[in-house]
């Protein structure tokens, strides 16, 4: 089995890791799920995540072939844009963003130039389509539950699950966003599950469980099995549809889902100017 390098980068605003994945024969790469820094409180974004990832690409003379977000995160805004500008690649996503662009294009009355279709994205990714890092082959798994676009990204050993799978002791991701069911979610994490033992899963998030005290980006699919508190092997599918719907009904919605939504539902391009130039995020009041 192929063995990518991955090196990951860690917003700790937004609990959010970021990848890059290295063809080790080549000097092919892609990045996933970027993080472009966003103050809420005074309406200002920032580039330094982004310029991270930028600064380690251009030291090791890599090649950026994709750009690809596992999903349309609710909390935190994507680079995608400003990565494509400064390194080229072809950005990516799941091919249902048609349906989170439709929900969220209602919820916040984008007009009439917000394609609700997808074509912001280069490439729209079904289950099973493959791509290729390099010497590389990516496979594309739909795992919806979170939202109806999710996916995972495998490629070689490596499999980066968005906010399917979260570390074993903290479990999974929530699915009372829009379009989310926890009876689908949980049979997508067993399409996780069924990747060999030895595969490294790449988490999009951590939040430190409590007891401990380190941030956690990989693990694997036998630690998983084992020790996942949500879906260890043991953990049926009316259990866990019931564990997540009462745990999902006490969380609160994430800080930056209104501005995210806007703009990742977008491929991370911000809604166009008004007529006086001013670029604006609407705040649907009670819509959620």
């Amino acid at each position: 089995m192929q063995t990518p390098s991955v090196t990951h980068f860690f917003d700790e605003a937004t609990n959010t890791f970021s990848y890059v994945v290295q063809d080790p024969d080549s000097q092919a790469c892609a990045i996933i799920d970027s993080v472009l820094d966003f103050d809420y409180a005074a309406g200002r974004i920032d580039v330094r995540s982004a310029d991270q990832i930028i600064s380690f690409i251009r030291d090791n003379n890599l090649q950026v072939e994709w750009i690809l977000e596992t999903h349309v995160h609710a909390d935190h805004l994507s680079a995608a844009p400003y990565l494509h500008e400064h390194l080229g690649g072809k950005t990516g996503i799941g091919a249902k963003i048609v349906d989170v662009q439709e929900i969220f294009g209602k919820a916040f009355n984008a007009g009439t130039e917000f394609a609700r279709d997808g074509s912001q994205f280069d490439q729209l990714f079904e289950e099973g389509d493959t791509f290729r890092v390099g010497n590389l082959e990516g496979q594309v798994l739909h795992t919806p539950g979170h939202t109806p676009a999710c996916l995972t990204y495998v490629i070689g050993d490596a499999a980066f699950v968005g906010d399917t799978l979260f570390a074993p002791d903290s479990g999974t991701a929530r699915c009372d966003f829009p379009g989310g069911d926890a009876q689908t979610l949980y049979q997508s994490v067993q399409k996780v599950l069924a990747l060999p033992g030895e595969t490294r899963i790449f988490l999009c998030h951590d939040y430190k469980a409590p007891g401990r005290d380190e941030y956690q980006h990989e693990t694997t699919v036998a630690e998983q099995r084992e020790r996942n508190i949500h879906v260890r092997e043991g953990m049926n599918e009316s259990e866990f549809v019931r564990m997540r719907t009462e745990r999902d009904a006490t969380l609160a919605m994430p800080r930056l889902i209104v501005p995210s939504v806007q703009v990742n539902m977008r491929a991370g391009a911000m809604p166009p100017a008004e007529d006086n130039g001013q670029v604006y995020l609407k705040v649907p009041v009670n819509g959620f």
